[in-house]
């Protein structure tokens, strides 16, 4: 026997061990495997589930209103017009089927029982999942004239079903009412923005269909009615109404093979970047899978044979799917029996007949469209045809700048003062705007792990250029060469040498400019390095107080008033030296590393991305050509400005 392997009384492992968990136990036990985390995301996914059940029943047909309503407290109630759940015996456990759905996993109709030909649900696990994870839940079913009725609290039934009143006969549906469990959830307070969008998605996405989101939380009372006759054209025009179109037509497409259907829209706008959001049963595929890949080739294919059939495109030359989607927003929808998708969060479809189906129909209707509109054919050609130039003038740019700095040796910018360590996962560079402001850092950093990139100036602001531009632009690529990992298309994260990037820039207007700048420049072309959690942003001191030999810094007006307090003690009237930190250039090595660089005492701001929709939404107003969606929106916004400095 090895002699790391003990055989004593501790250390056996029997029959003893194993765990059976019963019922909704699992759910419990392991709520990210059912919700994807605990989180913010996982707490509305909550609700999501809720929905989904009624839109299936939308789907298929017999549901036209669905009402989602944020109560005081953060309860949530869900109610729709659909057929309403089964209250009848269901058979296999001689219990009422609504009794069924709600305590079992792995039971609803969507397994072939005749229920539903298409749905969103696949595992038969949402309505029993969010039981588990709410402190109480109450269902309502209104059906045969009756009002149904049952409760539960953590998946355990508290009221059994039992009819609780009379109701038209005619009206049917469901209500269901819950509270998320707090023992479960790192937070439990709804945002109706994150509910919103997702409920005007599925507005969009099934035309004709109403839903109303509503707060009834005091203080934030609000009620939206979304209904979209146009459905996916909708939504491709909500997409695009920041952006100049290349065509004023949105071309639609839809298509049918057996028991599934497709719909695609899509409009090129003058911008640089593509926009596709795919469906598969109403239920977004961030990922995308089968449909995006029908979607993409045919695309590609279908331009290149328009130019080559009008002798636009010589030959030999050919547009690549890059060039073809530069500013294309597209909407995919597609609906199927059987679903295979990755995970219950749904993130990629897998159906490889949809891949066939979806090329088909973009294929045939796009060939079709270009054909009988060659205004807009023309455009969206010459379209692709100078993101194909600008292409091949970034190579060109490049490769130019590659050979005058030696790239190809390792040899690393002027402005950049490395550090030692060589392990990326131990490494953090700071972005600091201004010669002071580096020198400073420079001396008061660890040259161990932190490295140090010199940055002067107002950089490019990247919403307004092509790639080509960046590469030859004397702010950005000095990043672009230490950071190593390339841009757009040709970004590789492994190659990635810091895992820490730290924009450290003055608390002022111009410092928050930069850091904007920087930040459009990362989401357009480095949008990973946001995606994986490696952008953050430095908290400089915006203070400093001094009582005789005692210095102390503060990061907010209200925190320079408490320490200030504290350095007076009893002695009210004492004199507390205060001033305000004019920019980092001004900070001598020690004091920048004792409050924004020790890694023991500083504060860093992580950039996330949570919904990469209003990113880059934002982007494009602020940043954008349009000045009328940059007023709208200041003057919106107007009021929430605070420590404005003039």
């Amino acid at each position: 026997m090895p002699d790391n392997i003990s055989n004593t009384e501790h250390n056996e492992y029997d029959a003893s061990q194993i765990q059976v968990l019963e019922g909704l136990e699992a759910v419990r036990k392991r709520p990210g495997m059912y919700i994807g985390s605990t989180s913010s995301s996982g707490l509305h996914h909550l609700v999501y589930e809720i929905v989904d059940n009624a839109i299936d029943e939308a789907l298929a047909g017999y549901c036209s209103r669905i009402e989602v309503v944020i109560e005081p407290g953060d309860s949530v109630r869900v109610t729709d017009d659909g057929r309403g759940i089964p209250v009848d015996i269901q058979e296999q456990t001689g219990k009422p089927a609504l009794e069924v759905v709600y305590t079992v996993l792995h039971a609803g109709g969507k397994f072939g029982g005749g229920g539903y030909k298409v749905s969103g649900g696949l595992h038969g696990v949402g309505a029993s999942v969010v039981n588990a994870l709410s402190d109480w839940l109450e269902v309502r079913v209104f059906k045969n004239g009756k009002i149904y009725e049952m409760k539960f609290s953590r998946g355990a039934i508290t009221e059994s079903m039992k009819v609780v009143g009379e109701c038209d006969p005619e009206a049917h549906g469901t209500q269901v009412r819950f509270h998320p469990d707090p023992d479960m959830f790192d937070e439990t307070e709804y945002h109706y923005e994150v509910l919103f969008k997702r409920m005007r998605e599925q507005a969009f996405l099934n035309a004709g269909l109403a839903i109303t989101m509503a707060d009834e939380r005091p203080g934030k009372e609000r009620r939206e009615m979304l209904c979209y006759e146009g459905g996916i054209r909708e939504f491709v025009a909500e997409l695009n109404r920041h952006k100049t179109p290349v065509h004023q037509e949105i071309i639609y497409m839809q298509g049918a093979r057996d028991t599934s259907v497709c719909e695609l829209a899509l409009q090129w706008n003058d911008g640089f970047d593509e926009r596709i959001e795919s469906f598969a049963n109403n239920i977004l595929t961030p990922e995308g899978g089968m449909h995006e890949t029908g979607f993409r080739t045919a695309l590609t294919r279908v331009i290149n044979a328009y130019g080559r059939s009008r002798k636009l495109l010589k030959e030999d030359e050919t547009l690549s799917g890059e060039d073809c989607r530069e500013g294309l927003t597209a909407v995919i929808s597609v609906k199927l029996e059987n679903p295979q998708f990755e995970g219950q969060t749904k993130a990629k479809l897998g159906n490889s007949e949809i891949r066939t189906m979806v090329d088909n129909v973009v294929s045939d209707r796009l060939a079709q469209f270009l054909e009988e509109n060659p205004g807009s054919a023309r455009q969206i050609l010459d379209k692709a045809m100078t993101a194909s130039r600008a292409r091949e003038a970034a190579r060109k740019a490049r490769d130019s700048v590659r050979r005058k700095t030696g790239l190809e040796s390792g040899q690393m910018p002027d402005k950049l003062q490395d550090c030692n360590e060589r392990d990326p996962s131990l490494c953090e560079i700071y972005i600091v705007e201004g010669d002071s402001a580096a020198g400073s850092a420079i001396q008061g950093r660890d040259s161990r792990f932190q490295a140090i990139l010199a940055m002067w100036g107002k950089m490019l602001n990247v919403e307004k250029a092509r790639v080509d531009k960046i590469y030859g632009n004397d702010k950005l690529y000095p990043l672009i060469v230490a950071l190593g990992a390339g841009i757009g298309s040709e970004f590789n994260l492994e190659k990635l040498r810091y895992h820490k990037i730290i924009i450290m820039a003055d608390a002022d207007v111009d410092g928050s400019h930069i850091r904007t700048l920087l930040l459009t420049f990362f989401f357009r072309y480095m949008r990973p390095l946001i995606e994986h959690g490696y952008v953050y942003s430095a908290v400089p001191p915006l203070y400093k107080l001094s009582r005789g030999k005692q210095q102390r810094v503060a990061y907010s007006d209200a925190e320079r008033d408490a320490i200030s307090a504290e350095l007076r003690g009893d002695k009210t009237d004492a004199a507390v030296n205060i001033s305000r930190f004019k920019g980092l250039g001004e900070m001598d090595p020690h004091e920048l590393w004792e409050t924004t660089m020790d890694p023991e005492k500083r504060t860093l701001r992580r950039i996330t991305l949570d919904d990469a929709q209003r990113a880059d939404d934002v982007f494009s107003v602020l940043m954008g050509e349009e000045v009328e969606p940059r007023r709208a929106w200041i003057e919106t916004n107007a009021q929430y400005v605070v420590n404005l400095d003039i």
